[in-house]
């Protein structure tokens, strides 16, 4: 039975659509028994989702049947690729081919490098079409950060994200209203169907949006630990398999990096102060930590693009911009080209600069001591968060304002010796501190009298055909 128009039009108001044999009853009745969907039927689906033909019970019904019995790799890829072509697909010249490249990151608490690396990259001869989110829960997000800056705009539309692209090498945005309209649908009703920690949904989302900027190459940055979506390393290196096996189905180079977020990443967390690290980070002189992932994501990326002939010389070439100041100019070039008048650009990315004389400051800043000497064995990244957002850093709900002065300055990292007395972070807020954040903070540090043993923020490297301890 094929529909008419008038039938198609109709399907939300009670009606099964059925096209090609298939309705979505049928579908939602042969996932929750345990079936597998085949590509058709996920196009189906995908497909009368963008239509708005799928009522919202079936839709909630449909993806808590996957949550409960899973998609396997060949659901994911279909499901990966039916979202990818829900909507537009950035299109780039052609003598670009195999230049393409960009990253993602699960997100963690201080993680701020994007801002690093693709200005890093560009320096580096490769375009990255960067298409970041915002913040929801306790940190800002990449977008939130960018909009600390006094007139930078994220919102560029494909034409103007070219032209950025040819002058400068990177731009960083958000996603337009058609790209991958499947994820935004599907997206909000996860988030209200307890469905959102599902791995094949999760792999579609984030794979999907990335195959949809015509990448040649990418590179996933899972974070596991106190601070990050995954618990547990195990639990990332699923997630992270996962993704890799997606995207490199779908056509793009793929690999990942399973990073530490057991404590914060660098010392600054907050959307201004964030940029700040950044900034000091792309002037040679970021926290170790930081540099170290951006050299890794970056040099896997140049590697893949064919751009070096070995990982290390690749390392060495990212490492090269921080210092030489192209990645500094590229950052500056890159704000200007977003809109950032080109004085406050010039004046955030001169060497020693107070930034803080453009960026937005906190009214107020208190300093905790701390209560014992020895050494740091660990910091929080869960209560570094919750204390940053509350302090307004963040936002609970979509489209909530947030303050971008607000947050933490971490005066130590894992394994630094403290003495007793000694400021180990300073908060930035507005008002007063809340004595119930107060004590959280100061609950957020670990020191004992032996010395920690650090491992670095990279603890495994995942390929298609090689998982790497």
């Amino acid at each position: 039975m094929r529909p008419n128009e008038k039938f198609e039009q109709n399907g939300r108001n009670g009606e099964h659509i059925i096209t090609n044999g298939f309705c979505m009853p049928s579908l939602i009745m042969k996932k929750r028994d345990g079936g597998k969907l085949s590509r058709h039927e996920i196009e189906y689906f995908i497909r009368h989702v963008v239509k708005g033909n799928v009522q919202d019970g079936q839709l909630g019904a449909m993806l808590m049947a996957m949550f409960i019995r899973g998609l396997d790799d060949a659901e994911t890829a279909s499901l990966t690729r039916a979202m990818t072509h829900s909507g537009d697909v950035l299109k780039w010249p052609k003598e670009w081919k195999g230049s393409i490249v960009d990253k993602h990151s699960t997100g963690g608490v201080g993680d701020k490098v994007s801002l690093v690396l693709a200005p890093a990259l560009a320096a580096c001869g490769v375009k990255v079409p960067m298409v970041s989110g915002r913040g929801l829960g306790h940190t800002g997000g990449t977008l939130d950060k960018l909009e600390s800056i006094p007139g930078f705009n994220v919102s560029l539309s494909h034409d103007d994200m070219l032209k950025v692209l040819e002058d400068v090498g990177c731009c960083i945005v958000g996603q337009t209203s058609n790209l991958v309209p499947a994820d935004k649908i599907l997206y909000a009703t996860r988030d209200v169907t307890s469905t959102t920690e599902c791995i094949g949904l999760i792999t579609s989302s984030i794979i999907s949006k990335k195959v949809a900027e015509s990448l040649d190459s990418l590179v996933l940055d899972v974070k596991f630990g106190q601070g990050a979506f995954s618990d547990t390393e195990e639990m990332a290196r699923q997630l992270a398999t996962r993704m890799v096996k997606a995207g490199n189905r779908s056509g793009v180079k793929t690999e990942a990096l399973l990073t530490d977020m057991n404590s914060p990443l660098g010392y600054m967390i907050g959307n201004a102060l964030e940029v700040a690290e950044s900034i000091d980070c792309l002037h040679g002189k970021g926290p170790k930590d930081l540099t170290e992932l951006v050299k890794q994501l970056g040099g896997r990326l140049l590697a893949s693009a064919n751009k070096a002939p070995s990982l290390e010389k690749a390392f060495s070439m990212i490492d090269k911009t921080l210092h030489d100041g192209t990645a500094i100019a590229k950052f500056a070039d890159m704000m200007k080209a977003q809109g950032v008048n080109a004085d406050v650009a010039d004046k955030l990315c001169a060497k020693d600069a107070d930034v803080f004389e453009i960026l937005p400051k906190s009214e107020h800043t208190t300093e905790l001591k701390a209560k014992t000497s020895g050494y740091v064995h660990g910091i929080d990244a869960m209560k570094c968060a919750v204390v940053s957002g509350k302090l307004g850093a963040g936002r609970t709900k979509a489209g909530e304002a947030i303050s971008p002065d607000v947050g933490l300055t971490l005066s130590v990292q894992i394994g630094d010796k403290i003495e007793e007395g000694s400021t180990w972070v300073t908060v930035h807020h507005n008002g007063e501190l809340p004595i119930v954040l107060f004590e959280k903070i100061s609950g957020a540090i670990d020191i004992k009298p032996d010395i920690k043993q650090t491992t670095g923020k990279v603890l495994g490297v995942i390929t298609e055909n090689i998982s790497e301890q």
